[in-house]
């Protein structure tokens, strides 16, 4: 039987990663993606072979996300096996001069993190034709411990402290909702990914090798590993899981 996969943020620079590698072991995939272009650009880029694969252009951030997700998925007939909670913004990461993060930032973070893959989550997984079975949601090692200062040269302006907090937020949130729709057989766990290259310039890169046991930063084709496993039948018993890819950074 043909899996069908759903991942949020399917454009953004994990998400990208997810959905090439789900196309590519002929899963159904539907990806997420705040603009169309964004859609347009990825699919051009790959080979189909005439696989389902479905860009939904929306802002995940509306009330009525759920519902416009919920009536897409029905008139394509395809309602996922797994869902990935992959998306974020940039924009939210950010930090006054003062070093404070507004009020916006916090709620728009914890919105993305938090409470769009709650809601998403209980809205697949109550529906009538409902074939979850499966929930990740992208997490990160500040979700387990806060920001090294030694890593940035300005903390005050680099590491925003409400990604962390939400973060942690989400990992709780994976624990609750194992628990909850444990009696519908639906998986739920969490992955903690280390830093990602690809962002950073060879200083950030040369400060976080010294604080990683592994001695590198992750590399993007490295992602996959992790949310492969956790979407394979090896994983079938594992629920309320946060498995950690960082390189061995939040062991000591």
């Amino acid at each position: 039987m043909t899996k069908t996969i759903l991942i949020t943020g399917g454009t953004g620079k994990l998400g990208a990663q997810f959905v090439k590698h789900f196309m590519n072991k002929n899963f159904n995939v539907i990806f997420t993606s705040l603009k169309q272009s964004e859609i347009d650009a990825l699919l051009k880029n790959e080979i189909l072979n005439n696989k389902k694969t479905l860009g939904i252009e929306i802002d995940l951030e509306k009330k009525d996300l759920a519902s416009n997700i919920l009536n897409f998925l029905t008139k394509k007939k395809l309602f996922p096996n797994i869902l990935v909670n992959c998306a974020r913004s940039l924009a939210y990461l950010k930090i006054n001069n003062d070093g404070i993060t507004q009020r916006d930032h916090w709620l728009g973070e914890f919105t993305l993190d938090t409470i769009v893959p709650y809601e998403l989550s209980m809205a697949l997984a109550k529906h009538p034709k409902s074939k979850l079975e499966n929930i990740i949601n992208i997490s990160s090692m500040y979700g387990i411990v806060p920001a090294n200062p030694n890593l940035y040269k300005n903390p005050e302006q680099e590491s925003p402290i409400q990604y962390g907090v939400c973060k942690a937020a989400q990992i709780h949130l994976t624990k609750e909702l194992a628990i909850r729709l444990a009696p519908k057989n639906i998986k739920v766990n969490s992955i903690s990914f280390g830093g990602v290259e690809g962002r950073v310039d060879s200083a950030f890169k040369k400060r976080y090798s010294k604080l990683c046991p592994l001695g590198k930063m992750l590399q993007e084709k490295e992602v996959i590993g992790a949310i492969d496993f956790l979407t394979s039948e090896n994983a079938n018993y594992i629920t309320g899981h946060n498995l950690v890819v960082d390189g061995g950074w939040t062991i000591w």
